[in-house]
Formats: structure tokens, C-alpha cells, sequence
């Protein structure tokens, strides 16, 4: 079955698409909670002069789980338009919030939309933690906020 949005990618597919198309944005759809204490991907070491900025952050819920009502209006200041199409590529947790806001970002006319399977660091392993997969795991360049 097709997914509302342009398909899912692998950690490594996302970034290779960042390093490929200068125009692909990476947006990281977690909490201000979790991007202070779990850490961000970082995509400083992109070509281009405008690599500082290929990644942005913008919550999908709060820390409590409440949507985000000014979810659209926050893709649109960070330069994403229905006018100017760009990839954009949804990161969260582990890879369920992320889902959900590419597939709002294209009802919306936004994209190409990208989810990231298993996320920064994604779902808990058998040893009851996460980091056994995702962004992190793969090895990908992160940092801490």
C-alpha cells in the first residue's frame, strides 16, 4: 500500500540525499526536551555555504503530547512553501511522529515529504533501551543542544 508522503528512508538514505541535493531540508519534529538532552543531528559537515541551515526544528507535539496548532506556519518560517518545492525530510524519536508530519507536510502541498525509519535513535530494544538503531546508531553526524 502507498504512504501519503514521498516513501520512507533509511538514516544513510536521508543523509545522502542532505549531501546530494542542496535544496533538501532535514527537520526534526521531536521536543525542545528532546533535542536538549537526547542530542540533534548535525549537519554542519554538508557542502555548501548554507549547511548550517539545512536543519531545522520544529516541534510536531509537546512535551506532553499536544499537537502542535502552528505546525504548518513553523515549516513555512523555515522556508518551507507549497510555492517553492523543495525535499524536505521528517525526523523524530524513532520514527512514528515523523510519519505523521510528512504526511501533514503533503496534504499540505509541502515536499517532497521523507520519513526516517527508526528516527535519532529509535524504538526501545530488548534491553528495554533505545540507541540500537536510528540516526545515532548509524553512525551519522550528531551533536549535542
Amino acid at each position: 500500500m502507498p504512504t501519503p508522503y514521498a516513501g520512507d528512508l533509511t538514516p544513510r538514505e536521508a543523509w545522502d540525499l542532505l549531501a546530494t541535493d542542496p535544496r533538501a531540508l532535514l527537520v526534526d519534529v521531536r521536543t525542545d526536551g528532546e533535542w536538549r538532552t537526547i542530542g540533534v543531528p548535525d549537519t554542519a559537515d554538508l557542502v555548501g555555504d548554507d549547511a548550517d541551515e539545512r536543519t531545522a526544528f520544529v516541534q510536531w507535539t509537546d512535551a506532553f503530547g499536544r499537537p502542535n496548532p502552528a505546525f504548518l506556519n513553523d515549516l513555512a518560517a523555515v522556508g518551507l512553501t507549497a510555492d517553492e518545492p523543495r525535499p524536505v525530510v521528517f525526523l523524530c524519536r524513532s520514527g512514528v511522529r515523523s510519519v505523521a508530519a510528512a504526511t501533514t507536510a503533503t496534504a499540505a502541498g509541502l515536499g517532497p515529504a521523507y520519513n526516517v525509519i527508526s528516527g535519532f535513535e529509535g524504538d526501545v530494544g530488548p534491553d528495554g533501551q533505545r540507541g540500537h538503531w536510528g540516526w545515532r546508531a548509524e553512525g551519522l553526524p550528531w551533536r549535542e543542544a
